[in-house]
């Protein structure tokens, strides 16, 4: 795909491997729309992109871990633009953002599967139309190679709580509604796939849960990027890369019952009537 004049819109865009995306994708051409909670970071990210590309990127600010303010957030774009190319669902908090306890979000739902999962699911599913009328179109949604399987009596994690587990669990939800939401948009121009960007990149996320940086955030970038334009993947969909390579995601991904339990959960909790 050639960026030129594409809109691009990249959650989680002011810090990070989102920074980074939003940055390579505005230097290309594309009318980079960003996101994120802390306006300081994004007037920094607005200002580098005009000065590389002479464009005043759009800002949204938006807290994912409010339902209603996903849904502000989507109308806002739906309201501004007449077109959305793609759609890179990259914002997320790690297994220690906020501290290792069990916290919750404002709509009382366990916060890692609020913010990394049911926020891209409600997001994209409220931009649909827009990404359909301006097909082809991609939705890149940025999961992880560290997955844990959803026990459905208990998505919340009441019991036996660990920020590891919650975090993992809500990245193979993206994976799974990838699949689903690939099935779904079957034949319309819209393509979704997933991916591990890379293992433990310099970002914020990974330095505040510990863990010593293992690869760059322009490793990581640069696998988002293959899904945003690249060629090969044009026309696949519902698909899962580690990096720039296809894999295998966790088994119950390709659990065509679990898919639809997840399914009929998150369109309940996040009200909507499905595709």
């Amino acid at each position: 795909m050639n960026m030129a004049g594409k809109t691009v819109l990249i959650t989680g865009s002011t810090d990070g491997v989102g920074r980074y995306v939003a940055m390579k994708l505005a230097s290309s051409g594309a009318r980079v729309l960003i996101h994120g909670r802390d306006t300081k970071r994004a007037q920094t990210l607005c200002d580098e992109i005009k000065r590389v590309s002479g464009k005043e990127p759009m800002f949204y600010q938006a807290d994912l871990s409010s339902l209603a303010e996903v849904r502000e957030f989507a109308q806002l774009v739906l309201d501004d633009q007449e077109r959305l190319d793609v759609l890179v669902s990259n914002a997320g908090i790690g297994s220690q953002n906020e501290g290792p306890a069990r916290q919750t979000s404002k709509d009382g739902h366990e916060l890692r599967f609020a913010v990394n999962y049911l926020a891209g699911f409600l997001l994209a599913h409220l931009l649909l139309p827009r990404l359909k009328a301006s097909a082809p179109a991609r939705i890149v949604n940025v999961a992880s190679i560290g997955q844990h399987p959803l026990d459905f009596d208990d998505v919340m994690i009441t019991r036996n709580y660990s920020g590891s587990r919650a975090y993992a669990q809500s990245k193979l939800s993206q994976i799974m509604f990838t699949i689903d939401l690939a099935e779904a948009l079957a034949g319309t121009g819209v393509t979704v796939n997933s991916l591990h960007p890379a293992t433990y990149m310099n970002t914020t996320m990974v330095r505040i849960s510990g863990a010593t940086p293992m690869s760059t955030v322009e490793q990581g970038g640069d696998a988002i990027l293959h899904l945003v334009h690249g060629d090969d993947v044009a026309d696949r969909s519902g698909l899962f890369f580690d990096g720039m390579r296809e894999a295998r995601a966790h088994p119950q991904a390709y659990d065509a019952d679990a898919r639809k339990r997840l399914r009929a959960l998150s369109l309940k909790l996040t009200g909507l009537p499905g595709l």
